[in-house]
């Protein structure tokens, strides 16, 4: 054998890669006896431990072209040792179900304590026709001499795999755990060159005999996939998809649908009774399912979850742990102290109403320590907890507080916010003029409107209506069709009272918009009372109170459908099948599933704390929105009669609104009928650079529509998610159909928008916007009052405390800051779009990939930059102006806490 010449290929796509840039498996061709053989090893020729009988020698290398000869003389033995570098971490955050240790479950045998290791290869050995493993390693690491601490609670250690000299590209891991409690396997990598897909929990081998499998990094389509990985594809698809049976416990990882049938307990009373959610009565997108067996009962009757188990089930790999959970941990615990102030002022006074605006504005931190009337030093000592009083015990400034204070700029404001608040995404041109309703008039009376010309004609700058219309002038907040089905039932509600409102709005010269008409619809009940009034800009002290009124009922309707209709079901609810449907259909070595993966993270834990505290009966969303416990029939209502996925993407949005037109001369081929329109300029940014990212990695895997069509992981995905995730809208003709790059690309598009930059745009003004009650206020007391009221004349005699009683209580509006405060802040541990660290190990061996996210990332900071040059451009008056906030909820990052800004990449709080 001597003499021998051998040549290992460090070429990869047209580019030399040497051991700086260890991201590649490496194939090392060996002539050995006259015959060519394959071996998979790490080019690091150290790692391999040689046997007694190995001689290896490597001559000078010489560079040429792209890639290095090297002249080998080897001798080689039937086996070799290859190191893989394991990082782990162990968990206290959450208790399973616990069997006494060193016992397994079944023959309740001791078993040899540590982790169980098993490489596998992506070839097939020819005698058996299964796949090649190595020998099983069992590794405890609390004796291992190679292991290292990283942080808190993790480290990591080395493990030596002994493999066959033809044992083939390494293509998957199988770990198992003799510990008594689960590990978090961070990442494996065999001496840095392959890297495997972890990032998950392993169970004890008492709770769960599944043995991990962790795929190397590479992506392939099901029909690319090696012979030797193909049965493991199977099998990990299998075990998340399960059977459908059997009850669910905190260890498992499968991924099942279920309706909303655990929003309430009837037992505890009917008023804590909901109806069941997803069907013909209640439509809904479905949501993962609940820690309890399928049942026919589950269909058409409520059951609360079994807490015994889970208070609400997440697959084992969605659970919030760490950083994350400790930081919502202290938000609750910052909430908690923040109400307690109002709260004792509640208890020393008999009505919880505000007596001045002034006490609203010394809830935030502006006023020195002995303001605060209860001394709270020996709470804070008890607590151990350090910190001024007023840091601890007032909520922080909202940025908005000085401009929506301004009550002479508030019609402005108002205007402002319906294009750059926390609600940016209901304002729609108004078509006709006045609106038409498009409810049944045999049940809700004549759909039309009671605005008449008379009404706006003095606030047009001279235009006619007609004129008005025909140059884009006119804009519509619409609440009438989606209030007006619940209105008799929400009045009947304690302390709620709601309005189905339309209020127009006049594009001024300077682009801003200026409310100019309110209407006030109510059930046509009694006929002798009008179930409809009409509000116009103030022209002395009553009507202007009665403006005011109206307004607060115009954002409280608002805010409703925010937090309803937009943030929760759109974003949230909507989601949340196609995140199911992504892990039961596509296998981590999916690229979709890749390129999905860091779009996905942490919605089902946080949709399951919001089924537990938000929009459960008796929950936030109940206690303290007008909608009340009829929420989610409103939020089921919408879906069934407005929600459509094609039209979830931006350009899409804005032209179903009237916002946009097509218009092939302009940026992103839309021109925006109102210029300074921060929303939907900044998203349109950020919409176009997520679509050029996607365009490029569908092509790069599916170069034409076949490969697309043929992909069955990928039909199973799309039909799935429509099928059965979104079931009760099966039949709607408006889903796209998945038959081209084109058309994967749009769906992909749209579910990145949706979990990044739309849930950004709603989800982290909310406290900077909302912290103001009367600015926005997430319920109203009282109706307006007419002349033959009761109340009338209280309201004459004192309209500012009729407002303010108006409003919600002191101890209920600062229960609701609480709660935008908690959703509205950023983890220590976000990841922001643009920032993918770990691509040259996610995408190994695919620089146009690698190339594809450097440019997203490049795009995403000159979008930043972009925005801040908009914020403070004076040409526009929505972003910039004296005591005008910029516009900062699209600019990508953010730092951690509440701040008003950041894109994460997926649907976090």
């Amino acid at each position: 054998m001597a003499g021998t010449k051998s040549f290992i290929s460090f070429s990869q796509g047209g580019k030399s890669i040497l051991n700086t840039d260890p991201i590649y498996p490496i194939t090392q061709c060996i002539s050995v006896c006259g015959k060519r053989t394959t071996l998979s090893v790490p080019t690091s020729f150290s790692s391999c431990k040689k046997n007694s009988k190995s001689t290896l020698r490597v001559a000078r290398a010489t560079l040429a072209m792209d890639f290095l000869e090297e002249e080998v003389k080897v001798e080689v033995s039937s086996i070799l040792k290859v190191t893989a570098t394991v990082t782990v971490k162990i968990s206290n955050d959450v208790s399973l179900v616990k069997i006494p240790w060193p016992y397994s479950q079944n023959d309740m045998e001791p078993v040899e304590k540590g982790v169980r290791f098993r490489l596998v290869s992506t070839e097939l050995d020819p005698s058996t026709m299964k796949p090649k493993v190595s020998k099983e390693c069992v590794k405890d690491w609390s004796k291992c001499p190679t292991r290292k601490a990283i942080g808190t609670g993790c480290f990591s250690f080395e493990v030596e795999l002994v493999i066959d000299a033809d044992f083939g590209e390494p293509g998957a891991i199988l770990v198992g755990n003799n510990y008594e409690k689960e590990l978090y396997v961070e990442t494996i990598s065999l001496d840095g060159f392959v890297h495997f897909s972890c990032k998950s929990w392993v169970q004890p081998a008492h709770i769960s005999k599944e043995k991990r499998i962790f795929f190397s990094n590479k992506a392939y389509l099901p029909s690319q996939t090696p012979m030797g990985l193909k049965f493991l594809r199977t099998k990990e698809l299998k075990y998340k998809r399960g059977d459908g049976n059997g009850q669910r416990l905190p260890s498992d990882r499968i991924y099942d649908y279920d309706t909303y049938n655990d929003l309430g307990n009837p037992d505890k009373g009917p008023e804590y009774a909901r109806p069941t959610l997803g069907g013909e009565t209640n439509p809904h997108p479905r949501r993962c399912r609940t820690g309890r067996p399928s049942t026919i009962a589950d269909v058409t009757s409520e059951i609360p979850v079994n807490t015994l188990i889970s208070s609400t089930y997440v697959p084992r790999d969605e659970a919030m742990e760490g950083t994350r959970r400790n930081d919502i941990q202290m938000g609750i615990w910052k909430g908690v102290l923040h109400n307690i102030p109002p709260m004792v002022a509640t208890f020393c006074n008999e009505n919880d109403v505000c007596m001045d605006f002034a006490d609203l504005t010394r809830l935030y931190r502006s006023r020195s320590e002995a303001e605060i009337n209860v001394n709270m030093h020996g709470l804070l000592k008890f607590l151990d907890i350090s910190g001024s009083i007023e840091e601890i015990f007032k909520f922080e400034t909202p940025k908005n507080l000085s401009c929506v204070t301004s009550y002479e700029q508030d019609d402005h404001e108002l205007g402002r916010q319906t294009l750059a608040g926390m609600n940016p995404i209901s304002i729609e041109k108004l078509k006709v003029y006045p609106p038409v309703s498009k409810l049944d008039p045999s049940i809700y009376g004549p759909p039309e409107s009671d605005l008449k010309e008379e009404h706006i004609i003095g606030h047009l700058n001279g235009m006619s209506v007609q004129q008005a219309l025909d140059e884009n002038k006119l804009f519509i907040l619409d609440y009438h069709d989606i209030y007006l089905p619940f209105l008799e039932k929400i009045n009947t509600q304690e302390d709620r009272k709601a309005y189905a409102t339309r209020t127009i709005f006049f594009l001024t010269t300077m682009g801003t918009l200026k409310p100019i008409a309110i209407e006030l619809s109510l059930p046509p009940i009694d006929t002798n009372i009008p179930s409809k009034q009409v509000l116009t800009p103030p022209v002395d002290a009553t009507t202007n109170w009665l403006w005011r009124l109206g307004k607060a009922h115009v954002c409280s309707n608002d805010n409703g459908v925010h937090q309803l209709v937009h943030h929760w079901l759109r974003v949230h609810a909507c989601m949340e099948p196609f995140i199911i449907a992504t892990h039961r259909n596509l296998s981590i070595m999916h690229p979709i599933f890749k390129l999905l993966s860091h779009h996905m993270e942490h919605a089902l834990a946080i949709n399951a704390m919001a089924r537990e505290s938000l929009i459960s009966a008796n929950g936030i969303i109940e206690c303290g929105f007008s909608s009340g416990k009829y929420s989610t029939e409103m939020i089921s209502a919408a879906y069934r009669d407005w929600w459509r996925f094609d039209l979830e993407g931006l350009p899409a949005d804005l032209i179903r609104r009237g916002m946009a037109v097509c218009d092939e001369t302009k940026p992103h081929g839309l021109r925006l009928l109102i210029e300074d329109y921060p929303y939907a300029n900044d998203g349109l940014l950020i919409w176009s650079a997520i679509q050029e990212l996607v365009n490029t990695y569908v092509n790069h895997y599916y170069p034409d529509e076949n490969a697309v069509i043929s992909d069955k992981e990928l039909q199973s995905w799309y039909s799935e998610a429509i099928n059965v995730g979104h079931a009760d809208l099966r039949e709607a003709n408006w889903w796209p159909k998945l038959s081209n790059p084109d058309s994967l690309t749009k769906i992909l598009t749209i579910l990145i928008w949706t979990a990044s930059a739309q849930h950004a745009a709603l989800n982290f003004g909310q406290y900077h916007y909302g912290a103001y009650v009367p600015n926005r206020p997430p319920l109203m007391q009282k109706l307006i009052p007419q002349p033959h009221d009761d109340e009338y004349a209280s309201f004459m005699a004192d309209p500012q405390g009729y407002f303010l009683a108006s409003l919600p209580s002191l101890f209920d509006s600062t229960k609701y800051m609480a709660v935008i405060d908690i959703i509205s802040a950023h983890s220590h541990e976000e990841v922001y779009l643009g920032e993918i660290k770990d691509a040259y190990t996610r995408w190994p061996g695919e620089p146009d990939i690698i190339d594809a996210f450097y440019r997203f990332s490049v795009n995403v900071k000159k979008i930043e930059n972009e925005i801040h040059r908009r914020n403070v451009d004076p040409r526009l008056r929505n972003r910039c102006g004296a005591g005008v906030p910029p516009y900062e909820l699209l600019i990508p990052t953010s730092e951690p806490g509440v701040t008003g800004r950041g894109v994460p990449n997926s649907i976090t709080i």
